[in-house]
């Protein structure tokens, strides 16, 4: 287990029931950001994957 699978659990614990859109899920990774600015890259990195998820592989 990875050290960020406790954070990934408690997320799902606490709202994982809920619905929310991608568009909310923007506005709290750029609030994260603005709070965390030396997380930039990780949250860039991370919202590139999600957004390519669908992509199909070039090799």
């Amino acid at each position: 287990m990875y050290f960020t699978d406790r954070g990934i659990e408690e997320l799902v614990a606490r709202r994982g029931e809920e619905q929310v859109s991608l568009e909310w899920l923007g506005e709290r990774l750029r609030d994260f950001v603005d709070l965390n600015p030396e997380f930039e890259t990780p949250i860039e990195r991370f919202a590139t994957w999600l957004a390519r998820l669908d992509d199909e592989d070039d090799d």
